[in-house]
């Protein structure tokens, strides 16, 4: 008979060390043997069910989140690519937490089921701070890939009710906040503190994240321009939209120096967007490859798919290099999510916003929401002209929209 060590074991199971050498001493594990010091168990054993008390369990559900933030997966929790696994089975001994990070796991796997499960049964069970908050922002995520008005507008709301207990809480509530409505490019809220990058009341564990937002922000700042949802004295959209690789490059760095590979995922992928806009694809593929080969061995196709509108046949292009399935599982969920985003955007902007564009003539529409002449896209694009005036006459159909409207569907 072959045997498991307990590492092993908790490997296999998702509980801890200690838990199992407790199990193991109470005969709980059939087959279960001590040889010397170490126990040892017998491979394929099921895994043991969790015979404490409500009481217990509950209590431990109390328990204070190991890191001070609603973004656990951000933090060097993660660390290293594909070790979701170790970083779960590394939080059993706080249940809370535990799944927490298991939810936000999920949800970068697109996985969105028990993502929402999750999320419900803390927001039901009114859990701690930040645990509310980090279930808060779940849900709205759930609401995106749902494309559900209501449970996104429930979302937002457990969110602001956490019962903040000091400014750096009350903080906490506003990043929360705005990861949510960065997901829609939505920038008219944003504090006046995160807007110039200025995160000294954020305790250190939420910084990964502030970063990722900032990016997003940013991005999405420049659409607003775009849009004229947002004003910025003397500054364009596409010339904001230029600034991002400066901003962003530093924080890619930064990341890496920090083993925060979530956050240094999405800042490739962002920064790739912009770069992919600028007519610089050769950057924009360093930071996509990059992305790929940290996104992949988690199998985190959700998060790949979100990139999907933005950066269209490149992700595509780069992502069936790397890896064939992949690439058709990251191509469902992308349906998935752009019919949904475009569906909950519209609900909530009261705009009308188009999923069935291509990736082609989304970036044209971009572009030309930008203020960009149909020659200057033409060679931004490697397009002939008429290929362009083509482009155009297809979103306008498409849209109902003028081209000076364009902002309003991307």
């Amino acid at each position: 008979m072959e045997y498991w060590k307990i590492d092993d074991a908790a490997k296999e199971w998702g509980i801890s060390h200690r838990r199992i050498q407790t199990l193991c001493a109470e005969g709980k594990i059939p087959g279960a043997t001590r040889f010397g010091r170490a126990w040892m168990i017998p491979q394929g054993t099921p895994k043991p069910k969790d015979g404490r008390t409500k009481a217990a369990i509950n209590r431990d559900l109390d328990m204070p989140m190991p890191k001070k933030t609603p973004f656990l997966y951000m933090t060097e929790l993660y660390h290293t690519p594909g070790c979701s696994r170790e970083a779960i089975a590394a939080l059993s001994d706080n249940p809370e937490a535990q799944t927490l990070f298991a939810a936000g796991i999920d949800r970068l796997r697109g996985d969105i089921d028990p993502v929402y499960a999750s999320a419900k049964y803390l927001l039901d069970k009114h859990s701690g701070f930040y645990a509310v908050l980090s279930a808060g922002v779940l849900l709205a995520q759930c609401a995106i890939w749902r494309g559900d008005l209501q449970m996104w507008r429930k979302a937002k709301i457990h969110i602001a009710e956490a019962n903040a207990k000091d400014e750096r809480e009350r903080e906490i509530i506003s990043l929360s906040i705005c990861a949510v409505d960065s997901l829609l490019y939505d920038v008219k809220e944003f504090p006046e503190w995160f807007k110039i990058g200025c995160f000294e009341l954020l305790h250190k564990d939420s910084l990964p994240a502030a970063k990722v937002f900032y990016a997003k922000y940013i991005y999405a700042a420049a659409h607003g321009l775009a849009a004229q949802t947002v004003e910025l004295q003397g500054v364009t959209g596409l010339a904001l939209m230029g600034l991002v690789p400066a901003t962003v490059e530093p924080m890619i760095s930064q990341a890496m120096a920090d083993r925060t590979v979530i956050p240094e995922i999405y800042l490739r992928l962002t920064c790739a967007v912009t770069y992919h806009y600028s007519k610089n694809d050769q950057q924009a593929i360093r930071h996509i490859d990059r992305a790929i080969a940290l996104a992949l061995p988690d199998r985190f196709y959700g998060l790949l798919a979100e990139y999907s509108r933005t950066l269209g046949a490149l992700l595509e292009q780069r992502i069936r290099l790397a890896d064939e399935a992949a690439w058709q599982e990251v191509a469902r969920l992308s349906k998935i999510y752009m019919e949904n985003w475009a569906k909950l955007g519209g609900q909530i902007t009261g705009r009308q916003v188009i999923a069935n564009l291509t990736a082609q003539n989304r970036a044209v529409a971009r572009l030309a929401a930008f203020k960009l002449s149909d020659a200057e896209i033409a060679s931004r694009m490697n397009m002939s002209i008429s290929g362009v005036k083509q482009a155009i006459r297809i979103i306008k159909q498409k849209s109902g929209l003028e081209r000076d409207e364009f902002a309003a569907i991307l």
